[in-house]
């Protein structure tokens, strides 16, 4: 995983939901400022719609302490539309099938489903200052706890 303090070369480029609307371009645009990015695996999932639940619940508070919210997930930009439409999202929201992003971060792991073990990405936050260097992490998202894991890591930075 990439060391704290350290700038990830985020210049791939991605499909993203910013303010409700489809862009394309390199994912360190998306960091213009301090910003908290958080990976989960796929929308309409129970586990991963507890944790986008948890972002929402808890964003004004995020926002308030000077960040911005980004979910990344292997989705399409199309699926995080009616995803975002459907529960009222208004966080950006990336499409990342490819997981370059968790690559970019060396955040590739092995996980297992149903005894078939196979690599994907951690389902993990990082915080990073306005300058895209990292300045904090949620190594273990805990998905009906994860808005107070952000906020707990955001006290760890100041």
């Amino acid at each position: 995983m990439l060391s704290l303090g350290k700038k990830a070369k985020l210049s791939f480029k991605v499909d993203a939901l910013v303010d409700g609307k489809a862009v394309t371009g390199p994912f360190a645009d998306l960091l213009d400022g301090p910003t908290i990015v958080s990976v989960y695996m796929r929308n309409n999932t129970s586990a991963c719609d507890k944790q986008a639940a948890e972002m929402d619940k808890n964003e004004k508070a995020i926002v308030r302490q000077g960040f911005r919210l980004v979910a990344v997930s292997r989705d399409t930009c199309a699926s995080h539309a009616k995803y975002a439409a459907k529960h009222g999202y208004g966080f950006t929201l990336v499409a990342d099938p490819e997981d370059l992003f968790s690559q970019a971060m060396d955040a590739i792991v092995e996980k297992s489903m149903y005894g078939k073990k196979y690599l994907g990405p951690l389902r993990a936050a990082y915080l990073f200052d306005a300058t895209g260097k990292l300045i904090g992490l949620v190594p273990k998202v805990d998905a009906a706890a994860h808005g107070q894991q952000l906020l707990a890591a955001i006290a760890a930075t100041k």
